[in-house]
């Protein structure tokens, strides 16, 4: 117990003796990377005209376009929204819900994946593998079909878990990438001060963690908006579903189609643009 304790107090002197300064300053000025963003339409930031600009024309083309079609031809695009909006509150119900399962899931896994423990390492290592090997299609009909039929999970139950699952893997690599994109020297400086492992994951590791990766889960979120579409396969009442159902009536396939499409471009600009400004907030606050 005594050669245990005598190791870690020289351990921790030897640390805090690479640490020159401990300043708040020097700290500041060990900013975290930034992690590129993956699918989905890209966020625009403040100061970025390029890119705002070329969101601003985007939403506002979306805008003009559908509602040209609702104003001046009624028939049958205006009914064709009215019938397709109805599916928004499903849409959102299954987003917002899986956006959350994910990042509690990917949370986990990336903590996993950081682990010094080699079998909850190696179970987290496995779970992403696997997981990003299966499309999302098929782990929805799998969830619903297959394991419906021993679990009885209802349409909504079982799109909310496959998509919680399938973007919790992608959720967990963001997780153990933001982790590992804090410098070393902010933990260096951490242990110096006397803080544990706990309080250093707590105050120091998990708060920056969270800024850096704040735009690459913005960006999970919009990209899952659009994949929710895949729960049309489920029978559940979504914007591509109403769509679909009515293009079984009435046979007008591309111009039901067009409006679906407008209806999700201009939700995930609008959604786009609100992390944007949330990671702004974010970024102000913290600095």
């Amino acid at each position: 117990m005594e050669k245990e304790k005598l190791e870690e107090e020289i351990r921790t002197e030897t640390i805090r003796k690479k640490v020159v300064s401990v300043d708040s300053a020097v700290l500041a000025a060990q900013k975290p990377q930034t992690i590129t963003m993956t699918d989905g339409p890209l966020i625009p930031k403040k100061g970025e005209k390029h890119v705002l600009s070329s969101w601003r024309v985007t939403f506002i083309g979306a805008i003009v376009l559908l509602l040209g079609l609702i104003i001046f031809k009624p028939e049958p695009y205006r009914q064709i929204f009215l019938i397709c909006i109805q599916g928004a509150p499903v849409t959102f119900q299954v987003t917002v819900f899986a956006i959350i399962g994910a990042v509690v899931i990917g949370t986990f896994t990336g903590l996993g994946s950081v682990s010094s423990h080699r079998w909850i390492n190696m179970i987290s290592g496995v779970y992403v593998e696997l997981i990003r090997g299966i499309p999302l299609l098929v782990q929805l009909i799998f969830i619903y079909y297959a394991l419906g039929r021993f679990l009885h999970l209802e349409g909504m139950v079982a799109a909310i878990i496959a998509l919680s699952i399938c973007f919790g893997a992608y959720m967990g690599e963001i997780v153990r990438a933001g982790i590992q994109a804090i410098p070393k020297g902010q933990t260096e400086a951490a242990t110096a001060l006397g803080m544990s492992k706990t309080q250093t994951f707590i105050h120091v590791i998990l708060p920056q963690t969270v800024k850096v990766v704040l735009p690459a889960i913005g960006n999970e979120f919009i990209s899952m908006l659009k994949d929710s579409s895949l729960v049309s396969q489920l029978a559940l009442a979504d914007i591509l579903r109403k769509g679909r159902e009515y293009i079984s009536r009435t046979f007008l396939s591309l111009e039901t189609m067009l409006i679906v499409a407008l209806i999700y471009l201009i939700l995930t600009l609008v959604l786009s643009r609100l992390v944007g400004l949330l990671e702004e907030r974010l970024h102000k606050n913290n600095g």
